[in-house]
């Protein structure tokens, strides 16, 4: 069975490529959720109008659909609660 941990290394494969960090360590990432063969994710854009969305949503999906064992990856969008990065991001993108 998938772990928690394999998820994670996957996620952190996923850039935002306007911020250059991953969807993981930006706290994009709100939960992982494993069932089996089915991975559910939970997560949010930088902003509702992210031109990127659709892209980073489609890599979590391929990239966590290439972990052995899982046949269906799929992604949730909220923004509840909308992102706001951690001061430690503030830093790491000079804000």
């Amino acid at each position: 069975m998938v772990t928690q941990e394999q998820v994670i290394t996957q996620l952190k494969k996923v850039q935002d490529p306007e911020l250059g960090l991953d969807v993981w360590t930006l706290g994009l990432i709100y939960t992982i959720t494993i069932e089996k063969t089915k991975i559910l994710i939970k997560m949010t854009l930088t902003t509702p109008m992210c031109p990127f969305g659709p892209m980073m949503i489609a890599d979590v999906e391929k990239r966590v659909k290439e972990l052995k064992g899982v046949k269906v990856a799929k992604v949730e969008i909220t923004f509840n609660p909308p992102w706001k990065p951690t001061e430690e991001i503030r830093e790491l993108l000079g804000v």
